[in-house]
C-alpha cells in the first residue's frame, strides 16, 4: 500500500490529471516517433529552444539529462517565446516561434489536445515538457523553489532497475503509464543507474487549494525574475534551487558536496 505525504502526494487527488493519464500511450507514440522520424535539424531545434535550461542544477560527471516540451507557464512554447523575445543565437525572433509551432503541430498534436482539454476552463497546467534521465545519470540534491504548483511525472518509458527519485528520507520509482507527484519545494535528487533512457511527461499545475490570483501573481514575479536571469530557463528553473549545505548532511548526502571540488 502506498503512502503518501506533505511532499509525496497521492495523484488520486487531482482529477484533471486522469485525461493525461487516460493517453499516456499515445502521449508516449508522439515522444517516440519524433524520436525515431525528427530530421537531426528538428531534434537539434526541440533540445536547442524546447528545453528549460538550469544553470544552477548540476549532475555528476558526464551524466546527461535531456528535456523539451510544448507548454511553458501556461502557454504553448510558440506564444511563449514571442512573449518574452527570447532571442536565440542560430534563430531568428519569428523563425524561432514560428519553427517551434510547426514542430508542436507536426509531432504533437494529441498532447497539445489534451493540455487543452484540461485548461479550458481554470488553465491550471503550467509547464508539460519530456524528461529524459540517459544512463548514469545522478543530480546534485537540489529544490525547484515552487511554493505554488506540485510536479507530476506521468511514467512514459521507465526501465526495470535502479532508476529513482530521492526526495527528503525516501526513495520513489516510477511506472509507466502511472503518475508521480511531488511538491519539488522539498530537496530531491534522481538518479538513473541502468543502461537505458527513462522518459517522462513532466506536468507542473498550480496547487488548487491556494487562491488563483495570488499563484498567478506569483508566477508572474518569479517568472520575471527567472527569465532576466536567464531567458532559457522558460521560467522553469532559477537560482532559488539549490540545496542547503545542511540539506546534503540532513540526509545523507554530504558526498555530494565534494562534487564541485572534484570537478
Amino acid at each position: 500500500m502506498e503512502t503518501f505525504n506533505e511532499y509525496h502526494i497521492n495523484p488520486k487527488e487531482f482529477t484533471f490529471l486522469n485525461i493525461f493519464q487516460d493517453h499516456w500511450q499515445v502521449i508516449r507514440d508522439e515522444f517516440t516517433h519524433f524520436i525515431k522520424y525528427a530530421s537531426a535539424e528538428e531534434l537539434k531545434f526541440a533540445y536547442d529552444v524546447l528545453g528549460p535550461k538550469s544553470k544552477t542544477i548540476k549532475t555528476k560527471g558526464d551524466s546527461k539529462y535531456s528535456a523539451f516540451g510544448i507548454l511553458f507557464q501556461g502557454l504553448f512554447i510558440e506564444e511563449y517565446i514571442r512573449v518574452h523575445q527570447i532571442q536565440y543565437p542560430d534563430y531568428g525572433l519569428d523563425e524561432t516561434s514560428k519553427k517551434a509551432l510547426v514542430l508542436r503541430e507536426k509531432y504533437f498534436s494529441n498532447l497539445a489536445q489534451v493540455i487543452e482539454q484540461v485548461n479550458l476552463d481554470n488553465n491550471i497546467i503550467r509547464n508539460v515538457y519530456f524528461g529524459t534521465f540517459h544512463p548514469g545519470l545522478d543530480i546534485k540534491l537540489h529544490v525547484n523553489y515552487n511554493p505554488h504548483m506540485n510536479r507530476g511525472y506521468l511514467g512514459l518509458i521507465v526501465p526495470e532497475g535502479d532508476v529513482a527519485m530521492k526526495i527528503c528520507h525516501e526513495q520513489l520509482y516510477w511506472d509507466e503509464g502511472q503518475f508521480m507527484v511531488l511538491d519539488h519545494s522539498y530537496p530531491h535528487c534522481p538518479h538513473n543507474y541502468t543502461n537505458y533512457d527513462r522518459t517522462v511527461l513532466v506536468v507542473d499545475f498550480f496547487k488548487p487549494d491556494l487562491p488563483r490570483e495570488e499563484v498567478i501573481r506569483f508566477e508572474q514575479e518569479q517568472v520575471t525574475q527567472r527569465m532576466q536571469d536567464n531567458p532559457y530557463s522558460l521560467g522553469v528553473f532559477g537560482k532559488s534551487d539549490q540545496a542547503k549545505v545542511e540539506d546534503f548532511i540532513k540526509y545523507g548526502l554530504a558526498h555530494q558536496l565534494e562534487w564541485d571540488k572534484a570537478l
